[in-house]
C-alpha cells in the first residue's frame, strides 16, 4: 500500500513520516478548518477545533472512498505556536481517536491568520487509495 521512507540512521519521527512512496488514485482534500458540516464553529478550544478539522478532513475522504489509512501527506497551520505546542497531548488523543496509528508525512506551520476568523487550524491533505 504506502512504504514509509525513513532514511539509515536518521532519528525516528513522533506522530510523522518523513516521507511516504505510494502508488494509486490521489484525492487532495482542500484545507478544512475546525467548523461543521453547516459550517458554524461549535467551540474555540483548540483541541476543539483540531478534532472537527480532522473528523471533517476524514468526512472528504470517505467521499472518496478513502480512509485515514490512506492518507499520505498532511498541511498543519495553524495561528498560534504556543497554543499547538502547549496542546500537544490533546491533539495527540484526538488524532489517534480519528485517525489511529497512522502517521502520514507532515508539515506544520505558524501563520499570521486563517480566511475564517474563528478558525485555529486548518489542515489540507493528500491521499492515496491502492489500485
Amino acid at each position: 500500500m504506502h512504504t514509509i521512507l525513513q532514511p539509515e540512521g536518521w532519528a525516528k519521527p513522533i506522530g510523522y513520516a518523513n516521507g511516504v512512496a505510494a502508488h494509486g488514485r490521489f484525492v487532495f482534500v482542500g484545507g478544512q478548518v475546525g467548523w461543521n458540516g453547516q459550517c458554524q464553529f461549535e467551540t474555540d478550544d483548540f483541541v476543539g477545533q483540531v478534532r472537527q478539522t480532522l473528523l471533517n478532513v476524514v468526512a472528504v475522504l470517505a467521499e472518496a472512498g478513502a480512509g485515514p489509512q490512506h492518507i499520505t501527506s498532511m498541511t498543519w497551520y495553524f495561528t498560534d505556536k504556543a497554543e499547538y505546542l502547549a496542546s500537544l497531548k490533546g491533539i495527540g488523543q484526538a488524532y489517534r481517536e480519528v485517525i489511529g496509528r497512522h502517521f502520514p508525512a507532515m508539515a506544520a506551520m505558524q501563520v499570521v491568520a486563517l480566511v475564517e476568523d474563528r478558525a485555529k487550524i486548518e489542515i489540507q491533505a493528500t491521499a492515496v487509495i491502492p489500485d
